[in-house]
């Protein structure tokens, strides 16, 4: 087994820290919540007081951070882990940032003898807790060939997408997609309900003809169809509309810089930038709350 230290204990986190213990793996925390080191603690790891000090003697380092700041700040920081540390343990990024962000994290580390993946993940809160996430991987076939067997630990799907940065590609072409079916999903539900159809019924339509998707199977948007989603939880729990906006917006400036056009992804960034303004706590309902646009429209 291997020694991991683990970075950023948040939603997705800490579940995932937690399979890691439960796999027989050594661990070292650290997160800016004190809660969530001490809750990890109770669970068998080491909490830290720094991230850096997570990191120190580690074999793998991981990292589930917010944002491109954050990541930057704790790998290429004053203090961060690739200016700090002695050992050169393999880094595996599984935040969601711009592409250009990790292959730019990957050639400082390259310059420092570090090897560094991207390694962001689907499958929500649930996957991270059930370890069945997928996991989209940049960087060499060497690394992620070393990194599989601690990935395989918290994911079921682990796949190698390409070279550095790809593994975010292909997490924001995943996540754009999933923005764009769930609001066109919402949309229908609301002009067929409008007309007096049953929504458990005009789902279950939908959801055996050609309208089928994870939306219509796992995420119904509409409450009351699926006492498990989050929309008959009053949208809490799942996925935060806010992260998804995030994303949107990471995938609109990645389409921009490829070149590519996007012309539902942009509709979409559009819908979920609306439905964050309408109130203060917004961005974080789940992002099944875009229901709420096509049925108490602003």
């Amino acid at each position: 087994m291997a020694v991991v230290g683990f970075i950023g204990l948040g939603t997705m986190g800490a579940p995932m820290a937690r399979n890691l213990l439960k796999a027989g793996h050594a661990l070292r925390v650290f997160d800016v919540s004190a809660e969530a080191r001490a809750a990890l603690a109770e669970a068998g790891a080491v909490p830290a007081e720094t991230a850096l000090e997570a990191a120190e003697g580690a074999e793998f380092v991981i990292t589930m951070l917010p944002n491109d700041a954050i990541v930057s700040a704790v790998h290429l920081g004053p203090e961060g882990l690739i200016e700090t540390l002695a050992a050169r343990p393999l880094l595996i990024d599984c935040s969601t940032i711009s592409p250009d962000t990790s292959r730019a994290l990957s050639r400082a580390a390259g310059a420092r003898g570090f090897a560094v993946i991207d390694a962001p993940v689907s499958g929500g809160p649930g996957g991270a807790t059930d370890a069945t996430l997928s996991f989209m991987v940049g960087g060499s076939e060497a690394d992620f060939a070393r990194a599989e067997p601690i990935l395989q630990a918290m994911g079921r799907m682990i796949v190698h997408a390409g070279d550095s940065g790809a593994g975010q590609v292909a997490k924001l072409c995943n996540n754009m997609t999933a923005a764009v079916v769930m609001a066109a999903t919402a949309e229908a539900l609301a002009l067929g309900i409008s007309q007096g159809l049953d929504p458990a019924k005009l789902s279950g339509i939908m959801a055996n003809s050609s309208a089928a998707s994870f939306v219509l199977d796992r995420w119904n948007p509409w409450p009351g169809v699926m006492p498990e989603a989050p929309a008959s939880r009053g949208y809490t729990g799942g996925f935060q509309l806010g992260l998804m906006l995030k994303d949107l917006n990471l995938a609109i400036a990645n389409a921009r810089d490829a070149g590519a056009s996007v012309p539902f992804g942009a509709l979409a960034q559009s819908l979920y930038m609306l439905q964050n303004r309408r109130s203060p706590d917004a961005g974080r309902a789940d992002f099944s709350s875009i229901q709420t646009i096509f049925t108490r429209p602003c």
